[in-house]
Formats: C-alpha cells, sequence, structure tokens
C-alpha cells in the first residue's frame, strides 16, 4: 500500500508565465531539458530562476529503469548541431554553471560521449567564465567513452548510482552497481582536475545501513560530492514509494556522509541531482 504524501512534502505552484518563457526559448533550439522529462518537481523554482538541466541525444531513452519518466522508445538521430545550441541557449539564459545530462544510448558505439564531449566544448568557447557540469550515464563500461568526456574536461562529472545494490534488479535492471562505481573511480584515477559527484534515491525500500554502505563505497570510489532526494513515482506504472522519509532523517545522513568524507552533501526531500547546482558549486569555489 503506498503511503499517504505528508504535508511537508510540497512545492509551490509553478508559475505558467516562466515555464511558458522558458519552453519558448527551448524549443527555438530544438532543446530538451531533464526538468521536462523527468517530471522533477522543481521545475517551477528553476525554469523561475532561468535555469534548467540541458538533456542532450534526444529524449527517447534506449534503457527503461522502472523509477524514471523519461520516455523509453526508438532513439532519435543525434543532432549534431545540439551542443551549439545548448552552448547559444545558455548564454541566452545567462548561466555562470552550465548542467548538461543525457538519455542512455546503448545504440551509440560510444554510448554519446563524443557528444557530451562537443557540448563541453561549445560551451567553454560560448561562455568561458562558466563552470560545467555533465550528469553522465556509465557507457556500459567502456572506458574510452569516459576518457573522452574526461578529456573536454568538466568541473564536475555526476554518475548516480540511484539506490542500493539489493534493489538493483528492480529499479535499475539495466545496470550494474559495480559498473557505477568503477565509473567514478575512473573519474578521480583520470588526473583530470574534475570533481566526482553521485546522487541517490530514498523511499525505494533501502535500509539506512544499505544507505551508509553505499556512500562509503562511493567515498572509498572517489566521489566527493553527494546528493540525496525522495524518490517520487511518476505515474502508476513505475515503482511505488515504499516510504516517504521524514527531513529529520535526511539531515541526520548529510552529517553522516560528512564523517565518512564527504566534502559537500546535498540532502533533503525535494533535492534532485543538479538542484541548486550553481549555487553550490559557486559557494565550494569560495571555500
Amino acid at each position: 500500500m503506498v503511503p499517504d504524501r505528508p504535508e511537508w512534502l510540497t512545492v509551490p505552484a509553478p508559475d505558467e508565465q516562466a515555464l511558458a518563457g522558458m519552453q519558448q526559448l527551448l524549443s527555438q533550439g530544438r532543446l530538451h531539458t531533464v526538468c521536462e522529462s523527468a517530471d522533477c518537481p522543481n521545475i517551477g523554482e528553476c525554469f523561475g530562476n532561468k535555469t534548467c538541466t540541458f538533456m542532450i541525444l534526444g529524449k527517447n531513452c534506449t534503457r527503461n529503469c522502472r523509477f524514471c519518466a523519461v520516455t523509453h522508445d526508438v532513439p532519435e538521430q543525434v543532432d549534431a548541431d545540439e551542443p551549439y545550441m545548448v552552448a547559444a541557449t545558455a548564454r541566452q539564459l545567462g548561466l555562470e554553471h552550465v548542467v548538461v545530462t543525457s538519455v542512455t544510448r546503448d545504440d551509440l558505439p560510444d554510448g554519446g560521449a563524443g557528444h557530451f564531449a562537443a557540448t563541453i566544448r561549445a560551451v567553454r568557447e560560448e561562455l568561458p567564465e562558466a563552470t560545467i557540469e555533465v550528469l553522465i550515464p556509465d557507457f556500459k563500461g567502456n572506458k574510452k567513452a569516459v576518457n573522452k568526456v574526461l578529456a573536454a574536461q568538466p568541473d564536475i562529472v555526476n554518475h548516480n548510482t540511484e539506490t542500493v545494490p539489493r534493489l538493483y534488479p528492480a529499479v535499475r535492471p539495466q545496470a550494474v552497481y559495480a559498473r557505477s562505481l568503477k565509473l567514478i573511480s575512473r573519474v578521480r584515477e583520470s588526473g583530470v582536475k574534475t570533481i566526482a559527484k553521485s546522487g541517490l534515491m530514498l523511499g525505494l525500500g533501502e535500509t539506512v545501513d544499505e544507505v551508509i554502505g553505499v556512500m562509503k563505497d562511493l567515498h572509498r570510489a572517489g566521489c566527493q560530492m553527494l546528493t540525496l532526494g525522495q524518490y517520487l513515482s511518476p505515474s502508476p506504472a513505475h515503482l511505488p514509494i515504499v516510504e516517504y522519509v521524514h527531513p529529520q532523517v535526511f539531515e541526520w545522513l548529510k552529517e553522516e556522509a560528512f564523517a565518512i568524507g564527504f566534502f559537500h552533501v546535498n540532502a533533503g526531500p525535494m533535492v534532485r541531482s543538479s538542484y541548486h547546482a550553481g549555487v553550490t558549486f559557486a559557494q565550494l569555489a569560495h571555500r
């Protein structure tokens, strides 16, 4: 039985004018955002502040994770102009921190890594003072693909483990926990000056001890930044919510993560991978 949604898990209604303005700007560049495709609950706040997370390589994912609202369908043709449109739109928005993710493209030889690299380079050319964060798929463990992304020198490389290993068969049936940890290790072992980041959803039936175990695994792998947020089921066809995790539990886990050794942790029911990412990076830069 799905628990009732608690009163403390609410967000203000989005400003329809702000939504429409951002959607018009994005449509001009034929661009997608994970904010829209993944039904992010923070879309009103972020679009209202003229920020977004660009989602490259189309809107159809080759994987079918049972937690995710992104469309699973035949992948679209890669748009060679997309990196430049992302860069131009980021400039129009005046972004100081640009966040780019993608659908998973297992159909491409490099998983789309070259397209990520091209996007990073285009943003660097258009906005040389901006910092860049990429949230990448696992590229099926392809080390050369990861190296393509790293060679473009993003400031942050994020790859989410999403949940605890026991739940992978139900939550991420096409992913491998050890493979995700290995990707984080490759980021840290590459010698490239970039920050390794990861994140988990809570409320899928994991235990606190399992979450602590994943945090320790991530830290050993070289992960430096961590996000923890509440899973919200996109539809009845997706995995149900097992538990609404209380904000106090998120705060306790945040302190535990700091004790483990992470240098930045963003934890709370409404936290998502790139939530307040620009503010976070600016704070880190002035430490």
